[in-house]
């Protein structure tokens, strides 16, 4: 089925979709942080916490990161044990999870927004 696009004018379509691809990924990011943030082992909560989505508009890249002393030894040490639910690799295994649905808000986001 044939989708109809229609060309505003005036609208540079390189910026209009630019900015939807930024607008996606930054949902997207959000999106991979709350799914991660799920299996992310607790103690205190400090690690949950120091988690952050950020994306580059520019240079259309996006980032989940967490901030501690400990993220990346607790994220890597699959001989620790955790909580029922949470687990090492958190992050990691959450993209590879989650890769459809994240592929899906970005497309969504672009196709919304031009």
């Amino acid at each position: 089925m044939a989708k109809e696009v229609v060309f505003k004018a005036g609208v540079d379509v390189t910026k209009a979709v630019q900015d939807a691809a930024a607008h996606g990924l930054a949902l997207a990011a959000e999106y991979l942080l709350e799914a991660a943030n799920r299996t992310v082992p607790l103690e205190e909560g400090t690690l949950q916490r120091s988690g952050r989505a950020s994306v580059d508009d520019d240079g259309l890249r996006a980032a989940v990161s967490y901030d501690t002393p400990y993220a990346i030894p607790v994220h890597e040490d699959l001989t620790a044990r955790h909580d029922a639910g949470r687990r090492a690799k958190w992050l990691e295994l959450a993209m590879q999870e989650e890769a459809d649905t994240i592929r899906q808000i970005i497309v969504d986001a672009i196709k919304e927004q031009t």
